[in-house]
């Protein structure tokens, strides 16, 4: 019996209304999942990198080399560090922005997962299950929550997608704009990211494991010639970003011990990433002022190694040509186990730093890729069958099963995250820094429930709050001694005495400072910190001194006339504090102070 054009026509039509079904659906999950994310950050407030980058925005001019070309911890990251600028000259030290940037960059990732899954299945049903993953899993909350980690993961998430969107468009159609697309993505990717180097090579081996579960001979020969352009630019924006980065960043890279590199791999892969992969950990730990890092229960650990093993054996046994597809997947996980474990260890080192999930997060994306692709691959001629209705049901539990443990490890995470003392630390600063704009505030290091010293530059007040505008002036002197307390409270502060300078040898003057005479201050020995001096003086009129340790740049101090007292913050160590004049005929006498520490009265 011979099929007229009018027979297929309402087959076409069924095949249409079940493409626009499937679109429908993957495109409400994404929206569910942006509404998600989007209550998530707006729960959120800045967090440790956060105040690196905002403050850095307040001190350094939005374009400059200074600001965007800065090593931060082994990243270069121009990319981030101007949208970090651009939403600190819009609202200093406003959450909303970030917040805004964190909605829009996931909404823009998850597209881009929809849109290669979609090349890669078509208009079935069957893409809704790796959307569902990529979407939901708690594999990608801890670098979304975090701003300055998001600024890092959700570009290089978007580019994995969209490049190898890219690459399977071109190989097909050989049109341009796809060539054109896939190398600004890319270039766009390496300025938020260095681990964006790895965006080609994961579109040239998910086109090529294309071909390979489609059955094509030569599936990397094919790949390579199909879509050569692509990767002869992106090699050359590599090659070129490469020597960008290794001018600008101090290498990180370490030789770690056997135990530390089987410890992080262990937790990271065990309590971190499988588990995230079910839906887990469904709770999580936490340290402040650490993130919180995936805490999985026994029994969910020992799920996720059975269903990691039990879907390789399914996909082996039932799927043809999947067994490369297991490999390239492993080999991107273990690319970043690596390098995390040989940018990260060190003597201070936790294994719960494999934990936090965050150096994982990208992989999120090549998982739902590898899944398109398995479920792309024909099925084993020698497979038994499943009904349908089966098939569905199974597929329904197994999905609803995961919302439902991904949900509560959100729930739950977000119930960690947002123990965060950042927020309202930064709200009692603010108006304790504008209240009285005209007296300046001696500069000091934030509370460590904010930013740990090992930040120092960046942990000062003079950095953080910058961008403050209508402030009082963060100096390295000032007349009134006042600091922000533990919850940034702007309170009265004493100097809490470690060494004195004494009265001086000269009745009535103490020491007297004559103009073009370095006058020595002796307190005794002293330790490499930084320390406050008050001085206690008498000038003859108005002008400027300069103060500080002999190994150390001074501080220029603004005195007045007659009797007074000043608060100088004195960087260095040694026997005493230097003393002299910065205007001619200035003279100053100094008697008896404490030399200390700043606290809070």
């Amino acid at each position: 019996m011979t099929t007229t054009l009018s027979d297929r026509e309402p087959e076409n039509l069924r095949a249409q209304d079940r493409g626009r079904v499937v679109l429908v659906v993957a495109l409400v999950l994404v929206a569910a999942q942006v509404t998600i994310r989007a209550v998530l950050a707006g729960a959120g407030e800045f967090y440790w990198d956060d105040l690196i980058l905002i403050g850095r925005a307040g001190t350094e001019p939005l374009l400059s080399e200074s600001f965007l070309r800065y090593d931060h911890d082994g990243h270069l990251m121009p990319g981030a560090f101007l949208v970090a600028g651009l939403a600190t000259a819009l609202a200093p030290l406003q959450w909303w922005p970030a917040a805004t940037t964190l909605v829009l960059g996931q909404a823009i990732a998850s597209l881009a997962v929809l849109r290669v899954l979609w090349l890669l299945l078509g208009a079935r049903r069957v893409l809704w299950a790796p959307l569902l993953f990529y979407l939901l899993t708690p594999l990608t909350l801890p670098a979304f929550a975090w701003w300055a980690a998001a600024l890092n993961s959700l570009p290089l998430q978007a580019a994995l997608a969209w490049v190898t969107g890219d690459a399977l468009q071109y190989a097909r159609t050989g049109r341009r704009r796809h060539l054109v697309s896939g190398v600004i993505v890319t270039a766009l990717s390496l300025f938020f990211f260095e681990k964006a180097i790895l965006v080609p090579f994961v579109a040239f081996a998910a086109l090529a494991l294309t071909y390979r579960v489609d059955g094509r001979s030569r599936p990397i020969r094919t790949a390579a010639r199909r879509a050569a352009p692509l990767w002869l630019a992106s090699a050359l924006i590599l090659a070129i970003w490469l020597g960008f980065y290794v001018s600008t960043v101090e290498s990180r890279f370490g030789t770690p011990t056997a135990e530390m590199a089987r410890g992080l791999s262990i937790h990271g892969l065990s309590y971190g990433l499988l588990p995230a992969l079910v839906g887990g950990p469904l709770q999580w730990a936490r340290w402040n002022p650490g993130p919180p890092w995936a805490d999985p229960p026994a029994a969910l650990v020992f799920v996720a190694w059975a269903v990691l093993l039990g879907t390789l054996a399914w996909s082996l046994r039932r799927r043809q040509r999947t067994g490369f597809v297991w490999a390239a997947t492993a080999a991107y996980v273990a690319a970043s186990m690596v390098a995390m474990i040989s940018t990260r260890f060190g003597p201070g080192t936790t294994y719960e730093l494999a934990q936090t999930l965050r150096y994982f997060a990208d992989s999120a994306v090549v998982v739902a890729i590898a899944a398109a692709l398995v479920l792309r691959a024909p099925r084993r001629p020698s497979a038994t069958t499943i009904p349908v209705p089966v098939r569905r049901t199974a597929a329904a539990g197994l999905a609803a099963l995961f919302t439902v443990s991904s949900l509560w490890s959100t729930v739950t995470f977000t119930r960690s995250w947002t123990d965060n003392p950042t927020g309202e630390y930064l709200a009692h600063a603010r108006d304790g820094l504008t209240s009285r704009p005209d007296v300046a505030v001696l500069d000091h290091p934030v509370s460590v429930w904010v930013l740990l010293p090992v930040t120092f530059p960046h942990n000062l007040v003079s950095s953080v709050f910058a961008a403050l505008p209508d402030r009082s002036d963060i100096a390295g002197s000032t007349t009134e001694l006042r600091v922000l307390d533990e919850v940034g409270a702007l309170v009265p502060a004493d100097l809490l005495a470690v060494r004195w300078v004494d009265s001086g040898p000269e009745p009535g003057c103490g020491r007297r400072v004559e103009p073009g005479i370095t006058t020595m201050l002796p307190t005794g020995p002293m330790l490499e910190a930084t320390w406050t001096v008050q001085l206690n003086y008498l000038a003859s009129s108005d002008g400027e001194i300069e103060v500080g340790f002999p190994s150390r740049e001074p501080a220029r101090v603004a005195v007045t006339a007659g009797p007074s007292t000043v608060y100088v913050r004195v960087p260095g160590g040694g026997e005493g504090v230097q003393v002299r004049t910065a205007t001619p005929g200035l003279s100053v006498c100094i008697g008896a102070g404490p030399v200390g520490v700043v606290v809070p009265r």
